[in-house]
């Protein structure tokens, strides 16, 4: 049966209210698949659905709702079930839950928990807004590098509810400093009489609790890693960040980036639930700052009034140029802002790169040119068809070297290369594209520039 086959024989069932076959589909479907079924309901019917699901799948199901739907759900529920459901979350998870709301929404909730995990949540959201820190969680099973392997997987055994994960097992010394990894196959295939430290992997990559989540993310993808350690500056193991933390990362920075490049603020929400007014505000101050932004090209057109009167011809071709040289720089920011956001550019790069696109915009802009100038031919003659091809060449140019330089001057500027939006590009390439054009034409066609 397909997956969204069962979502919707889900909601039928709950809604119709088919206690036996609701309770063995429960029982059998995916607690993603679950959690997807209660996004299209509300409140009070994803409450009532969620009390219906088996004990021991709440949490599991639970854990992969959105933050927003998870407040609203906890907000439903008797205290009782909204204390057990936040306890029962794995840390990692339940600080992803509290870093995404209103302080005042995240100290109710810190306040529905035991004491130890309500420490355990706090020392968490202490680091750093999306550090390796906060993305971490701190339960891990560690190994003493003098034990014998027999003694190690006794352990492990005895203690792996304990942890997220037994694929790998850190080696840690009497001050709980890393000192190595073992893989689970190494365990299986050592000698129960070796000692850990002959078995074990020295030096294993790691990274400060400090450092970004992109770092982490960034490293485990390097290095091909399904764990990555958390150390504190002195190389006290603090925790560990698993691979599924790091693609929820990845997702959640390249749709940040999506929206930076399409000039909105960054949601923290999804789009269903974020509200109205919230859409709003993430909008609004780009969409006026580029309202001011375009007075400039208004004021260069102003500027070459008795040229337009001159060759009325040039409006016909004025947005095909102009829109050109935004849409060469949109391309341009788009190729570099997702290169340095993988890291496969770095900024001393920029001078090699800066020739690179010099030579594929220049070849862009005159294939563009040829085009352009036989309709100029068509519609003002050859003087027309000269001045079209020459700004079309020179505006493909200058609108890619924009887009091009743009991301790394805000890298050089500590800021996001991603603020480099498409709109942002265009508008900077409007202006500069306007007022190629009519220079050109002024020069070419002997017309007064006007004032």
């Amino acid at each position: 049966m397909e997956k969204t086959e069962q979502i919707l024989e889900l909601l039928q069932l709950f809604r119709a209210d088919r206690g036996d076959l609701l309770e063995r589909l429960l029982e059998e479907m995916a607690v993603q698949d679950i959690a997807d079924a209660m996004q299209d309901l509300g409140a009070e019917e994803m409450a009532a659905l969620l009390r219906k699901v088996p004990a021991e799948r709440r949490t599991p199901v639970f854990a992969y709702l959105a933050p927003g739907m998870q407040f609203t759900l906890l907000d439903q529920l008797p205290e009782g079930d909204a204390r057990a459901l936040l306890a029962e979350l794995v840390p990692d998870d339940r600080t992803a839950l509290l870093e995404r709301l209103e302080p005042e929404q995240s100290e109710r909730l810190l306040k529905l928990l035991p004491a130890p995990e309500m420490q355990e949540a706090m020392r968490l959201l202490g680091y750093p807004e999306r550090s390796a820190g906060r993305l971490m969680t701190p339960r891990f099973l560690t190994v003493k590098e003098d034990w014998t392997v027999e003694r190690a997987l006794d352990y492990v055994r005895d203690r792996s509810a304990g942890g997220e994960t037994v694929n790998v097992v850190f080696v840690v010394d009497q001050r709980n400093r890393l000192l190595g990894r073992i893989r689970l196959r190494d365990f299986v295939l050592g000698r129960p009489s070796q000692r850990i430290a002959d078995i074990m992997q020295d030096d294993p990559v790691s990274i400060i609790a400090s450092e970004s989540r992109e770092e982490a993310a960034r490293l485990m993808q390097h290095y091909d890693l399904e764990v990555l350690p958390v150390l504190d500056q002195s190389g006290v193991l603090l925790g560990i960040v698993t691979v599924d933390d790091v693609i929820d990362v990845v997702e959640e920075e390249a749709t940040e980036d999506f929206h930076k490049m399409g000039s909105v603020g960054v949601l923290n929400l999804s789009l269903k639930e974020a509200r109205p007014s919230l859409l709003y505000r993430k909008r609004v101050g780009w969409l006026v700052l580029l309202v001011f932004m375009n007075i400039f090209g208004g004021a260069a057109i102003a500027h070459f009034e008795d040229t337009i009167e001159a060759v009325i011809a040039l409006v016909f071709f004025l947005p095909l140029i102009v829109d050109s040289g935004g849409n060469a720089g949109s391309q341009s920011a788009t190729l570099m802002v997702r290169a340095l956001a993988t890291g496969d550019v770095r900024m001393k790069d920029w001078l090699r790169l800066w020739g690179k696109e010099l030579g594929v915009a220049t070849a862009l802009g005159l294939t563009m040119g040829l085009a352009v100038s036989t309709i100029g031919l068509w519609r003002g003659g050859p003087e027309v068809a000269i001045v079209v091809a020459l700004a079309m060449v020179c505006v493909v140019i200058v609108g890619s070297m924009i887009g091009m330089l743009l991301p790394f001057l805000l890298t050089r500027m500590k800021l996001d290369p991603a603020t480099a939006s498409a709109p942002l590009i265009t508008s900077i390439a409007d202006i500069c594209g306007i007022m190629i054009y009519f220079s050109i034409a002024t020069a070419v066609l002997t017309l007064p520039a006007g004032g």
